[in-house]
């Protein structure tokens, strides 16, 4: 049953061809804790952890065009996997992820990563900038699911369906899936059809009570913040993007692209990533002159 739940230039000087992502789903795997290969000492020193959080209907590897960029730039990388279980616990699980890391962090999120970003900062001083690509980025009070409804142009509703598990000790709980014939034109639009195919059957659902969840942190009023709009975004209407990345304050660039930005044009949002980092490298650097 569905459920209510209501290519790509850049328009910005971000140029980087595209990459289509080479593998998905649970194909790829990477350990906890990503490491450039063999790189002279010192190479991280100074520079701020990169920690990716995958959003609903994806997993860690819809970063792995970002991470190999990353890393050939001598970045640390983190992109731990989500539970998608509800907001409150999976921001829980990801400071979790925050507090084995050593020195500052660029937190990034996608999506409903961007409401666990936006909550699991607000109990942590390590993190130093939050980078939204098209993603949620809900103040106290209000969910992912509010804020898709707050205005038109979303189709997930049309797309997505509900399954239903049952629960220890009783009951059942539900989730939510985008159907695998819509998946590509929901969620990948121009992503190479194959990739778009092994995406959609290694995609994470989300719980219902998840997005429905409201916030109760929103560490972007504190902290500096960078968004991307994804202009041919299906599931988040772009427009609802923008709105939310200039409540923010963010530091803003659209790419027209699908939800997947990430998988369809990592090139830009790897370039925002960086400008994120060194904004964070910078103003270290200033604080050790003073």
């Amino acid at each position: 049953m569905n459920t209510p739940l209501s290519r790509r230039t850049v328009t910005v000087s971000l140029l980087a061809g595209a990459a289509a992502l080479a593998s998905a789903g649970s194909a790829f795997s990477m350990p906890a804790t990503t490491t450039g290969g063999p790189a002279a000492p010192g190479r991280h020193r100074g520079r701020p952890t990169i920690v990716l959080i995958h959003g609903a209907f994806a997993d860690a590897s819809s970063w792995k065009g970002v991470i190999e960029r990353l890393l050939r730039q001598g970045h640390r990388v983190l992109a731990p996997a989500l539970p998608l279980r509800g907001l409150a616990s999976d921001a829980a699980y990801i400071r979790s992820v925050l507090d084995s890391v050593t020195g500052p962090v660029v937190l990034v999120g996608h999506s409903y990563g961007g409401a666990v970003i936006s909550h699991a900062a607000a109990e942590t001083g390590q993190v130093k900038a939050l980078v939204y690509i098209a993603a949620f980025v809900p103040d106290v009070g209000e969910s992912a699911l509010a804020l898709t409804d707050k205005f038109p142009g979303s189709t997930l509703a049309q797309a997505t369906s509900t399954q239903y598990y049952p629960l220890p000790g009783g009951g059942h709980g539900e989730e939510l899936v985008i159907q695998q014939p819509l998946f590509r034109q929901q969620f990948a639009a121009g992503v190479p059809v194959t990739t778009a195919q092994a995406m959609a059957a290694g995609q994470r659902p989300i719980t219902l009570a998840a997005l429905k969840e409201p916030a109760t942190a929103a560490a972007w009023k504190k902290i500096p913040s960078w968004y991307l709009v994804a202009t041919e975004d299906r599931n988040i209407p772009p427009a609802a993007e923008r709105w939310m990345a200039a409540r923010a304050g963010a530091h803003t660039v659209s790419v027209r692209a699908p939800h997947a930005v990430a998988v369809s044009d990592p090139g830009p949002v790897t370039e925002l990533i960086q400008r994120a980092a060194r904004a964070v490298l910078i103003h270290d650097e200033g604080d050790g002159q003073s």
